[in-house]
């Protein structure tokens, strides 16, 4: 049977291909190394619209080719589309004055210092049509306005630049992240911040208000991480908890119970829907007469709505919460809820709404738990009855231990490959913890939020208290154990694309075909395992050098620029401190004039009193870096200045047989790349 008869014989199997297909397209968007004109775009949704007339009209055996090719099409102009969609002004220099704006959120930055996101913002001696729509500011002053309520319009004097640049080549790129957010500058303040006016009116700023006051109530109630815990899990506030936790989280595989994703909502629906429709089943007249199951589903599809809303309604919970209403709603509709079609479904509304999705850890995540889990269950209940079947009152235990198995083994490459570490205890610190959420954090949540208007609120805190306890201390507890924790070096652009590919296929398709999935996905693996990290990186101020040494990559410097030396450190799957890595040969020279040598070239970093002088000699020896712009560099010189690095970014440099090989991290031409945003949309 060829392929056009496979196809053929699968055709009402393969709904679930739709948003894997758009996905091809989506992704090839955002791998294009250049900007695809207006006109561009338009060529693809003509090609898509006559690949589908063309599998309307023509042979049906050849329908579904056709439609897979217009889906890929319609992926690249879906995600071109939102790009232009979303286009917002940015700074496309450094900024220092006052700024003026309305709070719209509210979180910590890494430094764990209170940080606030501005929209209608003004700012000094900037034409209004180059203002930002949205800035966001950390305040490190210590002083003054830490935590105003949403819709005050506060006043600082700040520090402003554009979005930052990938750390490296092939790195994670905050410009289109901060594109697709509106984000058109980022800084700090270390004046005081003041409120000009007090807050405004509006649903979404009183429910923002709502959120936060709840937060503080929480953690007023519960003291401490617990506390800050809990506003985590319920209105998605994790600014309070102490860096020690969330390290501790993080290490043990455990750290995804904070953010409100589809665990949570599903767990919380879950509980609502059987307390619903077991209320229900208790009153005859009701359950005789009105389809229970069906109000359950209304009233769980209710509470995920307003618990949408008291989380912050980001990216990760409006995901878990279209999920959620697909299952739902197939309820309403006498469908089964969890299927792979189904999953398909919320995949597709996703991927409509948000492409960008598609790149971020949360969503690749979710779906590849959700996918597996699905598939995995199953095929276990197809199986047929056997002896091997355990018995009733081990099944519960069977499926906690299968379903956090499955989903650690679904969603370890993705989470390896955006977070450079693995769990060596990730599905013990699961198995004992992520049981509580469902059995005691979130149905004691639902009650503390039923007896709340009666001043009872309190008999569903403490239980919720006792289990968050419990995971605290179990992510405590397994960090510490040795070996808790793998580096893993960040793979290559091609390495999930092809994971992710083959195991769709392995799950998607039928028949002993379906082992061919297994191809790509080793082929990833050892190419993973043979990755090449650079021999040189050179960061975009020209301040930083990292070398890779016979311990590790050397630092020229034990402090500053402490985010770029630390992905620096994480991409190669090394969890030294900066310091440490200052420490190591790699480095020749002394502190003012460090060098490198790769493939026979030196390269020669010059800092400190005096650098203008050992320009001219370091350029007769090698390539030179400067943090400085350099006016009157010798003839011939290979200078790498600050006016030459803002160009290119941070460089990697490779090994190669020519000599070596610069790349750049700045080399792709795309919207959020430009160095000027376009204008306001009138």
């Amino acid at each position: 049977m060829g392929v056009l008869g496979a196809l053929e014989a699968r055709r009402g199997h393969l709904f679930p291909w739709v948003p894997v297909l758009l996905a091809l397209g989506i992704g090839a968007y955002f791998a294009l190394p250049v900007e695809p004109p207006v006109w561009g775009l338009a060529g693809f949704a003509c090609c898509g619209l006559v690949l589908l007339l063309a599998a309307w009209k023509g042979p049906e055996r050849r329908g579904p080719v056709l439609v897979a090719l217009a889906l890929v099409a319609f992926g690249v102009v879906l995600a071109g589309a939102r790009a232009h969609m979303v286009a917002a002004p940015k700074l496309d220099y450094r900024y220092y004055g006052v700024v003026e704006g309305r709070v719209v959120a509210l979180d910590r930055s890494m430094s764990d210092a209170p940080r606030i996101t501005l929209d209608r913002v003004w700012l000094e001696r900037v034409p209004a049509h180059r203002i930002p729509e949205r800035v966001r500011v950390s305040l490190h002053g210590a002083a003054g306005l830490t935590d105003p309520a949403p819709g005050t319009r506060i006043a600082m004097m700040a520090h402003l630049s554009p979005p930052s640049a990938p750390a490296e080549p092939g790195g994670f790129d905050f410009r289109r992240h901060a594109w697709f957010d509106r984000l058109g500058a980022v800084g700090y303040a270390r004046s005081p911040a003041v409120a000009l006016d007090p807050p405004e009116g509006g649903l979404t700023l009183l429910v923002q208000r709502a959120r936060m006051a709840l937060s503080g109530a929480l953690r007023a109630r519960i003291p401490g991480d617990q506390g800050a815990f809990a506003a985590a899990i319920l209105t998605g506030d994790r600014s309070a908890i102490s860096r020690d936790a969330l390290q501790a989280l993080r290490d043990s595989n455990l750290a995804h119970l904070l953010a409100i994703s589809g665990l949570h909502m599903g767990l919380l629906t879950g509980v609502v829907f059987a307390a619903l429709r077991f209320g229900l089943a208790l009153i005859p007249p009701l359950a005789l007469r009105l389809p229970t199951k069906k109000l359950a589903a209304i009233g769980a599809l209710a509470a995920g709505a307003v618990y949408l809303a008291l989380s912050g309604g980001n990216v990760a919970t409006e995901r878990a919460y279209v999920m959620v209403a697909v299952v739902l709603v197939a309820v309403l509709a006498n469908r089964r809820a969890l299927t792979l079609r189904a999953v398909a479904m919320a995949a597709l509304i996703i991927l409509a709404m948000a492409p960008e999705s598609l790149t971020q850890a949360g969503f690749q995540m979710s779906f590849a738990a959700t996918t597996a889990l699905i598939a995995v269950f199953g095929a276990l209940r197809e199986m047929p009855d056997g002896r091997w079947r355990p018995p009733r009152w081990l099944n519960a235990v069977l499926g906690v231990v299968i379903s956090s198995a499955v989903a650690g083994a679904a969603t370890a490459p993705f989470g390896a490959a955006h977070f450079n570490q693995m769990s060596q205890y990730g599905l013990l610190a699961n198995v004992i913890s992520v049981p509580l959420m469902g059995l005691l954090v979130i149905p004691a949540a639902v009650v503390a939020a039923c007896l709340a208007p009666f001043g009872l609120a309190g008999l569903g805190l403490e239980p919720m208290r006792w289990g968050i306890a419990w995971i605290l201390g179990v992510a405590e507890w397994v960090a510490g154990l040795d070996g808790a924790v793998w580096p893993v070096v960040s793979p290559g652009p091609a390495v999930l694309p092809m994971i992710s590919l083959g195991a769709l296929w392995v799950i998607l398709w039928s028949g002993r075909a379906r082992l061919a999935g297994l191809v790509p996905m080793l082929l990833a693996l050892a190419l993973w395992a043979q990755t090449d990290r650079p021999a040189l990186l050179i960061a975009e101020s020209g301040g930083l050098v990292g070398a890779l040494g016979p311990e590790g990559r050397a630092l020229s410097k034990p402090s500053g620029e402490g985010f770029v030396a630390g992905s620096w450190l994480e991409n190669d799957g090394d969890r030294v401190t900066q310091g440490m890595a200052f420490e190591r040969p790699g480095l020749d020279g002394a502190r003012g004039l460090q060098v490198a040598e790769v493939s026979g070239d030196r390269f020669i970093l010059v800092t400190g009193r005096g650098w203008a002088e050992r320009i001219a000699p370091a350029c007769a020896e090698g390539w030179v870096i400067v943090p400085q712009i350099v006016a009157d560099a010798p003839e011939g010189c290979r200078l790498l200045d600050r006016r030459a690095l803002a160009r290119s970014g941070t460089l990697a440099v490779y090994p190669g047989s020519d000599g070596p090989q610069l790349v750049a991290a700045n080399r792709a031409e795309r919207v959020w790349t430009a160095r000027r945003g376009p204008p306001l949309r009138q």
